[in-house]
């Protein structure tokens, strides 16, 4: 064993040759090794390169993954899953650091994979992507079918022949990827593209988004969330069309109908031309035999309102000339009432007329009042020397009241006075 004091005789290195030898250690140790752990602080550089962390319950290493590998990686990795990274381990001496060089990425397990497809699909619906009130109607006779699948291969040659089969119509094909980590942004961008397409070139009725069957790594692209929030986004009815009948992925949910197969989908978007003819000749058929009876029918409905109508129009006439009739009768019997009315009210004139003071001044009689203007009704009303009018047929005279005393009074006719009197108790 070496005894402290003869440290001086240890062999001295440089920093940067500890450095590298820890490299060559590392490397030569850690050539090519398969980690498994669960991905954390992922984040995409604008290079295209992926760093994050894998992880254990117990320790961290640090990985990268470079962009030409992470193009071809079979689905989009995120912070969570639990993944087996087979690479090689490198350090950076620069800063005492090391990490793993990541060449390939697998999910740890089916189980592991279908955990976080779940995780994805909840969030999503949770969104309302998956609503069936988003969804758009497929529509019977469409002018244009847009496909986006691979360019090559038998799924494409497949819908082709179906199509061209049912009923022959005009197909744009926007060839993508359909496998791999660019295959996602390739089939999103061929949606809104779609979508968006120049005026000059006639937009597709109906979009079919289709692959052939594969493993669920195979068909991951059509899980990730850019292509199934493209299809919600989505003005243009998507028919999805992707493994074979018991595959499911979530694009099934956001499409407006689910295929179970790339030719079903063909099925789904045109009708059977030689169908739709016979059917239209049968209908044919059947209107050239039942229009002449409906015709007929018809006019024997139209005769029987037309009768009805005159019948309707014969009772409006006559109580027209009822209603006239009343009218004449109302005419007369206001105008004979008027009359009578008008023939009373000149009795009646005549006879106020008649009742008139002035008309009794004429015959002889005079109405006394005091000064005041107040009618004198009895002699006690008339004070010794008040001025008094006495008002004849033809005016009035002052005149000033002598010797009243008791019931005597100046007036030399007691008799007059009393029919006076008499007279004026009763106006």
């Amino acid at each position: 064993m070496m005894m402290k004091g003869s440290d001086s005789n240890l062999p001295e290195y440089s920093v940067s040759e500890v450095a590298h030898a820890i490299k060559v250690t590392l490397e030569e140790t850690f050539s090519y090794i398969r980690i498994r752990g669960e991905i954390s602080g992922l984040k995409v550089a604008s290079s295209g390169h992926i760093y994050f962390s894998l992880k254990d319950n117990n320790a961290v290493l640090n990985a990268v993954c470079w962009k030409k590998v992470a193009n071809q990686l079979p689905f989009q990795i995120e912070d969570g899953v639990e993944v087996i990274c087979t690479g090689s381990i490198s350090s950076f001496p620069g800063r005492s650091y090391y990490q793993l060089i990541v060449e390939k990425v697998e999910v740890a397990g089916i189980g592991a994979l279908l955990a976080m497809l779940e995780k994805r699909k909840q969030k999503l619906e949770a969104e309302g992507l998956f609503d069936p009130d988003r969804k758009k109607p497929i529509p019977y006779l469409p002018r244009t079918i847009g496909v986006i699948t691979s360019p090559t291969g038998a799924v494409i040659r497949d819908i082709l022949h179906r199509i061209s089969d049912r009923f022959p119509i005009h197909i744009l094909l926007w060839g993508v990827l359909v496998q791999g980590n660019e295959a996602a942004e390739q089939i999103a961008d061929a949606i809104n593209g779609f979508n968006n397409l120049p005026s000059s070139i006639p937009k597709p009725d109906i979009l079919i988004v289709a692959r052939g069957g594969g493993s669920i790594e195979d068909l991951w692209a059509f899980n990730e969330e850019i292509v199934i929030r493209a299809t919600a986004d989505s003005k243009i009815p998507i028919i999805s069309a992707v493994g074979h009948e018991t595959d499911t992925t979530l694009i099934d949910f956001a499409s407006d109908k689910r295929s179970p197969t790339p030719t079903a989908a063909a099925e789904i978007a045109v009708p059977v031309l030689s169908d739709l003819k016979y059917t239209v000749e049968t209908l044919k058929r059947r209107l050239d035999s039942t229009l002449p009876n409906l015709i007929k029918h018809n006019e024997l409905k139209l005769n029987n309102l037309s009768t009805a109508l005159g019948f309707f129009l014969s009772k409006i006439i006559s109580l027209e000339g009822k209603l006239e009739n009343i009218e004449f009768k109302l005419s007369n019997l206001m105008t004979n009432l008027l009359q009578r009315l008008n023939s009373k009210l000149q009795i009646h004139g005549m006879l106020l007329d008649s009742f008139h003071y002035q008309k009794i001044l004429k015959r002889g009689f005079a109405l006394i009042r005091d000064n005041k203007g107040k009618v004198i009704k009895s002699i006690t009303q008339i004070k010794l020397n008040s001025v008094i009018k006495i008002e004849l047929h033809d005016g009035t005279q002052e005149a000033l009241a002598l010797n009243v005393s008791g019931k005597s009074h100046s007036i030399k006719n007691p008799s007059e006075q009393n029919k006076q009197q008499s007279l004026f108790d009763n106006t």
